[in-house]
């Protein structure tokens, strides 16, 4: 079974948790599925709060109602992928340049369910380079700080956020302790998020495989 088509059992399988209302949805090539299986149930929920333009377009296209968050409130779902996730479900996140989007329909959310192949599943976080979005002005001055942590900071030329904002993805790190790292790179003058999804993690994490998919749940 290819990687694509775990992608998609474990975007199918979280329907499961789509019980009515308005739900968030995140960016990328699992919430892609996502969508896609979502349209064929989109007449048990109100509509989507999106975390991309990208994914605004796809909901629309299924004829699913987007959101803006300001309008709606809490959300008592948000399902999205991940880059990378630790046994406590803590996360790397932003490969698709989405990250503060994500983690601001995250913390708005009660329940965050992480959709992933197999593979996204390590034991330390950072194989995967940590994206960090930063105001385009103090690129240079964050990168600086961030090679300081230890890691090798690049600059993802060409690409521009919805934000309007700049990303640097930081290779070369084992992250032991996400929550203190995110909360230290948070604090960097410049830095709008970085994409580690650790004070906020996954509460559950559906990983297709090729036997279809299985729920794993934090560890403590």
């Amino acid at each position: 079974m290819t990687q694509d088509e775990m992608k998609r059992q474990a975007a199918e399988a979280a329907l499961a948790y789509v019980q009515g209302g308005v739900i968030g949805v995140g960016t990328g090539s699992t919430v892609n599925h996502f969508i896609d299986f979502l349209g064929r149930i989109k007449g048990r929920i109100d509509g989507a709060v999106s975390s991309s333009e990208a994914s605004t377009q796809r909901l629309q296209a299924q004829g699913i109602p987007v959101f803006d968050l300001n309008s709606v409130g809490g959300l008592s779902l948000y399902v999205d992928g991940a880059d990378e996730s630790n046994h406590r479900l803590e996360l790397i996140k932003g490969g698709g340049g989405a990250l503060t989007r994500e983690k601001i329909v995250a913390a708005a959310s009660e329940q965050f369910v992480c959709i992933a192949d197999e593979s996204k599943l390590v034991e330390v976080l950072g194989r995967f380079p940590l994206p960090v979005e930063v105001i385009p002005m103090a690129r240079s001055y964050v990168a600086r700080e961030l090679a300081k942590l230890g890691g090798n900071p690049v600059w993802r030329e060409n690409v521009v956020t919805d934000n309007g904002n700049v990303i640097l993805d930081v290779e070369g790190l084992a992250i032991h302790q996400p929550k203190e790292l995110e909360q230290r790179i948070n604090n960097i003058a410049g830095v709008v998020t970085v994409g580690l999804f650790a004070l906020r993690g996954a509460n559950v994490l559906v990983l297709g495989n090729a036997m279809g998919a299985r729920e794993v749940l934090p560890e403590s």
